[in-house]
């Protein structure tokens, strides 16, 4: 985690869900590597340890951003607003959000035959229902020309065998980013996702291997898996000032896998 960046967030306020860990946890770094205030959202003891020494460092970067830890389960109904309530606690009752990134996922690798209604509520209650309250929570406190980025997937427009509940969870990600772009945009906030390819974090274990050898040799650029970097400088553009008049888009994050 290199820290050299330009300081394009200095002053604005970002909540990233599920910091602890591989793509959220890049994200969170680099957006306070940019001058950020950051909260890390995590939901398990587990996760503790990780948070708490992400945080750590962005506290010792040389510009001194602040940086909160909150931890709820956000596919639980009430997991949202607990993290706003925990944020608001620590501020003395003021928040004002700029920037909301929509990272917390999960996946279930079965196939149509063995999904159970189990399966369903644990993708579809984090992916979709999960996102939809967190960006509810954070409404009232997001400012004009905010920006809302919901982590989305090229699954989104792929049948990946065994993937069924995974992929339709973030074609619906893609829908409800279309939609709120259209509802929010008029004091200049812009709500966009963005479809990362295969990056070589913990989530790829457990996704079966014959599909990501395929995905490498399909990727235009160097036959590889992306880096968690080159998606979170993704997400830190579309967090910043310069990527105003893009909204309501998916944006392949994919090494040219996926070509929209």
């Amino acid at each position: 985690m290199d820290s050299e960046r330009p300081l394009t967030l200095k002053g604005k306020f970002a909540i990233v869900t599920g910091a602890s860990r591989g793509l959220g946890a890049d994200m969170a770094w680099n957006l306070a590597c940019r001058g950020a205030n950051v909260c890390l959202t995590h939901v398990s003891e587990k996760s503790t340890p990780a948070v708490q020494e992400l945080a750590a460092k962005i506290e010792a970067l040389p510009h001194k951003p602040s940086v909160y830890i909150c931890r709820a389960d956000v596919s639980t109904v009430d997991g949202p607003q607990q993290i706003i309530d925990q944020l608001r606690e620590a501020l003395g009752g003021k928040l004002a959000v700029n920037i909301l990134v929509n990272n917390a996922g999960v996946e279930r690798v079965v196939s149509l035959a063995g999904l159970s209604v189990d399966d369903y509520d644990t993708v579809f209650n984090l992916n979709v229902r999960g996102l939809i309250l967190m960006t509810q929570a954070v409404l009232p406190y997001l400012q004009p020309k905010g920006r809302v980025i919901n982590i989305s997937s090229v699954g989104s427009r792929e049948g990946f065998r065994s993937l069924g509940l995974y992929c339709a969870s973030k074609a619906a990600v893609e829908g409800l980013t279309r939609v709120w772009a259209t509802e929010l945009g008029h004091n200049g906030t812009t709500v966009n996702a963005v479809n990362p390819g295969p990056v070589q974090t913990e989530l790829l274990d457990k996704i079966p291997r014959e599909i990501i050898d395929m995905q490498k040799k399909l990727t235009a650029v160097e036959n590889r898996l992306g880096l968690p970097r080159e998606v979170s400088d993704i997400v830190s553009w579309l967090a910043g000032d310069e990527s105003g008049w893009i909204s309501g888009q998916a944006i392949s994050a994919s090494g040219g896998y996926a070509m929209y």
